[in-house]
């Protein structure tokens, strides 16, 4: 796809796979766009972010490819 694609899709799986301690080490962007695709809305409360906030901080382009890498993620199962 492209590279923000790429970057969101290998971060979702490492958080996939690793859990809280994965996804504890990404930044705060990538935390809350990790936490979308995974739909952890717990994770979202630990840092202290609404679903409305992240989608707001995740931005329109971001926002764009959650649903794919999510879909992505479930068929890789």
């Amino acid at each position: 796809m492209n590279d923000r694609y790429d970057h969101l899709l290998r971060k979702s799986r490492d958080a996939k796979r690793g859990g809280h301690d994965a996804w504890g080490v990404q930044s705060t962007a990538e935390k809350v766009a990790v936490a979308l695709v995974l739909n952890r809305a717990d994770w979202l409360t630990e840092i202290e972010y609404t679903i409305p906030e992240a989608i707001e901080r995740s931005g329109p382009d971001w926002l764009a490819i959650i649903p794919q890498v999510a879909r992505q993620l479930a068929e890789e199962e």
